[in-house]
C-alpha cells in the first residue's frame, strides 16, 4: 500500500507544473554511463514508434561534464542535411534510435548516450570521436511515418 501511494504521489508530482503541454522538460544532470532524454521542444505532430520512417536533423558533441549540458567538442553538426532511417532497422547507433522513439514531430531532444548505446571501443573515426565515448546529440523530428 505504501508503494502504491508513493508512486501516485510521484505521478502527481510529476504532472504539476506548467498547462503548456509543449514546455520542456528538465531532467536532473546526468552522468558517465547513463542514457538520459531531455525534452527541449515537445512537438505536436505523429509520434515515431518503433518501426517508423523519421527524418530528424541533429548535432552531436563528446560527452563534457565540465561543459554546459554535457556538450563538449562537436564532432558533427548534421550539415550533410537530414537523417532519413526507419526506428529497428537501420545501420545506426541503438542509443540514437531509442533517443528518437516516443518523439513527436516538430519536437527536440537532448540525448545523452553512453560508449554501450554508441560506438563502444570501435569509433567510425578515432580523430573525432574516441574509443568508449559519451555523446551528446540534440535532435529535432522533422517528419514521421
Amino acid at each position: 500500500m505504501k508503494r502504491v501511494l508513493l508512486l501516485m504521489t510521484l505521478l502527481a508530482a510529476a504532472g504539476c507544473g506548467s498547462s503548456d503541454s509543449t514546455s520542456p522538460s528538465t531532467l536532473p544532470p546526468t552522468s558517465v554511463g547513463v542514457f538520459t532524454i531531455t525534452e527541449l521542444t515537445i512537438g505536436t505532430g505523429v509520434t515515431a514508434v518503433n518501426g517508423s520512417r523519421v527524418v530528424t536533423s541533429y548535432a552531436g558533441w563528446l560527452y563534457d561534464t565540465a561543459k554546459p549540458f554535457g556538450k563538449g567538442n562537436q564532432f558533427d553538426s548534421g550539415s550533410g542535411g537530414p537523417l532519413t532511417f526507419t526506428i529497428g532497422a537501420a545501420n545506426l547507433i541503438t542509443g540514437f534510435q531509442q533517443g528518437v522513439v516516443g518523439m513527436k514531430v516538430g519536437g527536440s531532444r537532448r540525448v545523452i548516450i553512453p560508449p554501450e548505446l554508441a560506438y563502444g571501443s570501435s569509433t567510425p573515426d578515432p580523430t573525432k570521436i574516441p574509443p568508449n565515448a559519451t555523446l551528446v546529440f540534440e535532435i529535432t523530428l522533422t517528419s514521421a511515418q
